[in-house]
């Protein structure tokens, strides 16, 4: 079945058999497919075995209610990018901060108008699409990035960012209350581009730098592994020492030797890839080769005598 035949499934969690009944109907006759969950725990099972488009889900349950189901959801890397739209039959602004909180993207005030419903789940899939193609090219591509809430809570990540924040001790309670903090005190500063933010309490140094913000408060960061870059200015401090090399020298030849080409050196170092080239012409003379491999072999030859 290709993609435009799949249809959409949204998992509906409430204990009220009435209200699971209506939108039952209501999503089934306008083509969705509905798991139903009668609460919080029953709903983590049935998501972790059939993955949902998006949920519905009531705040207030018994077991195991909404909010905690949700920061749940949002905690496991394979579910945290599934729209969560709440349900409750309380008009208290602090029930529905609460379901914003915890990852909720959207709320539904009991009774649910079928006609106000499908619009919201409408409006949540083609969302959902188009953030999770974007996301799965930034997956492929490798790269410490994540989006995070004007709360400071992670909204997405990509695999690299989950695996660096592994390495620093970050675990779920620290992102939701030391990182979120953190994170809230420099948003709320409105960072541009060039502003960093160096993350406090973690087993490796981390820094923040902001890449972009939409209308609805999510911003796009980008992670910087501050004991990796820490390592590559030792090394390429290493090459000119060793080689007799200028510091800019000594930056390209130490990309070079880890398989960047001149294009990428150039966007990693912000100059042109010309520019790499003119670099390299004087570091090939210099180091009595005549290529850049061979320019690549006594860098790495020499990098890796010194980690014995």
């Amino acid at each position: 079945m290709n993609e435009q035949q799949r249809r959409d499934v949204v998992l509906v969690v409430d204990d009220s058999p009435d209200t699971l009944t209506l939108i039952n109907d209501t999503l089934e006759s306008s083509g969705m497919d509905v798991l139903l969950a009668l609460d919080g725990k029953q709903a983590l099972m049935i998501a972790r075995r059939i993955r949902p488009d998006v949920i519905l889900m009531d705040g207030i349950m018994p077991t195991l209610d909404g909010f905690d189901a949700c920061k749940l959801l949002k905690a496991d890397p394979a579910l945290n990018s599934i729209p969560v739209i709440f349900m409750t039959g309380l008009n208290d602004t602090h029930d529905i901060v609460r379901g914003l909180e915890v990852g909720g993207v959207d709320y539904l005030v009991k009774p649910v108008k079928p006609v106000e419903l499908l619009a919201r789940i409408k409006v949540h899939l083609r969302n959902a699409r188009v953030s999770n193609t974007a996301q799965a090219a930034l997956d492929h591509a490798g790269q410490h990035l994540m989006t995070v809430n004007v709360l400071g809570h992670i909204t997405w990540a990509t695999p690299q960012t989950h695996a660096l924040l592994s390495r620093a001790n970050a675990d779920v309670d620290w992102q939701r209350t030391q990182l979120a903090a953190q994170l809230r005190h420099w948003i709320s500063q409105s960072p541009d581009s060039h502003m960093q933010l160096h993350l406090h309490g973690l087993a490796c140094p981390v820094s923040l730098r902001m890449l972009g913000s939409e209308p609805n408060g999510q911003c796009l960061i980008r992670l910087v592994d501050e004991g990796s870059a820490s390592l590559r200015v030792n090394n390429a401090a290493l090459l000119k020492q060793e080689l007799g090399l200028t510091e800019r020298e000594s930056e390209v030849l130490y990309w070079i030797a880890n398989g960047k080409t001149n294009r990428e050196v150039a966007e990693i170092l912000g100059m042109s890839p010309r520019t790499v080239n003119k670099h390299l012409e004087q570091v090939f003379p210099k180091l009595g080769v005549e290529n850049r491999t061979a320019a690549a072999g006594i860098a790495l030859r020499l990098l890796e005598k010194e980690l014995r």
